[in-house]
């Protein structure tokens, strides 16, 4: 047994040995030289090959479910679920001592979502148009694509009504529902995220499929559209990116779709006590009160804290736990919709870490473009595009979500946002530039928290008389003092 022990490890050290030879001859010959790599950096920084770029789905887990396998980074997840107990223990407390009883009459729920079954209904009349009107054009164009030769003068005013059907339905028609219904924020909230995805997948759809019914050379037939099944169910799946199929999971874990709304349902209930015990008691009489330096600056930085909170539960509610209960129903295995945005060392990375799904959006579909309108020449204008066009859509909902126009967000994503980047850019590593890239979120939070709850009760308490073009973009709270 000694023997046979013995040539056994020396036959397995001999095999490991040949196989360690081969790797590092194989790892040797692919790992480029250091004058071309030079070289090949320089190609894979080029113009085509910023062109050529794809997004690629492959199957992979979100990012906190993995942490959340590990037990101390449960721990921190069950701190935060003990603060909302506590929440709910003081909101109790006070109830019970101001009157003698215990009221958990959710009134802020009830007014947030005033409105919710217009705003369902207007939904329903949105997914319909974008399920038909592009599938069909898409389809009625393929057709006639190589078959018929109309007049450019004829094709240009067909595509000219689309487009005007399009922005009438998608862009004014929800417009028209939330001014007219007077629908309350949380519901125009749903009304107007909803008009921003449809758009978004719809223009996906159309962008990717239009380019594969070109190329068909005519020889191989008349180009057809993708399966109208395809369609359905990227309107549903977690992703703004049009493909004719994704990696998917094998079966439907129902558990982990249950677990995930009830942690999103609890979200809602942590939001709403952060108002109720952080900001509604703070900032209800501030129009009322003389205006003072002082108190704004305090006002601002008392608000850091509901802020941080409100950031981290609209990250954790919609990007985990409701995307990833819907890729779960849909069997949608990239699960990537965020990644390590919170080690970010400069607000370039955290702007491509935090919603992975919106950027990857904004990045094929505008910053490219706009590259390859720009023939390669200026990377900073297609970057700024970006920028300027993500600010004015975060702007335009949060007008028409709380009613009146405060150029808050417009300000800081558009001239913060785009000064930071430049100078907390990705050759910042050291720790302690992931800790100034915190402190000046946090301010970022307050500054917004604040000046939205102080403009939101001056709209109360000081309604507008008359009003104006100026009146209404004017914001109230700079001088409403009753």
């Amino acid at each position: 047994m000694e023997v046979v022990k013995s040539e056994l490890l020396e036959q397995v050290r001999v095999q490991l040995g040949d196989l360690l030879d081969r790797a590092l001859e194989e790892a040797a010959q692919s790992y480029p030289l250091p004058h071309q790599k030079g070289r090949l950096e320089r190609e894979d920084r080029g113009r085509g090959s910023l062109l050529e770029k794809r997004k690629v789905f492959v199957e992979q887990q979100s990012l906190l479910d993995e942490l959340l396998e590990v037990e101390h980074f449960r721990t921190i997840y069950h701190m935060f679920v003990a603060v909302l107990c506590v929440f709910i223990l003081s909101t109790l407390a006070v109830d019970f001592l101001d009157q003698g009883r215990l009221v958990l009459d959710f009134e802020l729920f009830i007014f947030a979502f005033g409105g919710l079954p217009t705003a369902l209904s207007a939904w329903l009349v949105m997914f319909l148009y974008t399920l038909l009107l592009p599938y069909k054009a898409l389809q009625l164009w393929a057709g006639s694509y190589r078959t018929v030769r109309f007049p450019r003068l004829f094709t240009a005013l067909l595509w000219g009504a689309l487009l005007v059907c399009h922005a009438t339905m998608l862009g004014f028609y929800p417009v028209y529902i939330l001014i007219h219904h007077e629908l309350q924020p949380a519901s125009r909230f749903i009304v107007t995220l909803e008009q921003i995805r449809f758009l978004m997948k719809s223009h996906s759809f159309l962008r990717e499929a239009v380019p594969g019914i070109i190329r068909i050379k005519p020889m191989d037939g008349v180009g057809k559209p993708p399966a109208f099944s395809t369609y359905l169910y990227f309107l549903f799946c977690p992703t703004l990116i049009y493909r004719e199929s994704y990696p998917r999971t094998p079966y439907i874990r129902w558990n982990y779709v249950a677990q995930n709304f009830a942690k999103f349902l609890g979200c809602l209930f942590y939001c709403y006590f952060i108002l109720e015990r952080l900001c509604i008691p703070v900032f209800t009489n501030m129009s009322k009160q003389p205006f003072s330096t002082k108190t704004l600056v305090l006002s601002i930085f008392n608000s850091t804290l509901p802020g941080t909170f409100l950031l981290f539960l609209s990250f954790f509610a919609f990007l985990h736990c409701w995307l990833n209960a819907f890729a779960e129903m849909l069997r949608f295995a990239d699960r990537a919709f965020y990644r390590d945005w919170w080690n970010s060392t400069s607000f370039s990375t955290y702007y491509r870490t935090w919603n992975v799904v919106v950027h990857d959006w904004l990045y094929y579909y505008i910053y490219q473009d706009l590259f390859w309108l720009f023939r390669g020449r200026s990377r900073v204008a297609a970057m700024l595009s970006v920028f300027i066009a993500s600010a004015v859509v975060h702007e335009y909902v949060l007008t028409l979500c709380f009613g009146f126009f405060y150029p808050v967000m417009f300000t800081l994503f558009a001239v913060a946002g785009v000064t930071f980047n430049f100078l907390l850019n990705d050759k910042r590593k050291s720790p302690i530039w992931n800790i100034i890239m915190w402190t000046l979120l946090f301010v970022g939070l307050g500054i917004q928290v604040c000046l939205y709850c102080q403009e939101w009760y001056a709209q109360i308490h000081c309604p507008l008389q008359q009003k104006t073009l100026w009146g209404l973009v004017t914001p109230r709270s700079w001088s409403c003092r009753s």
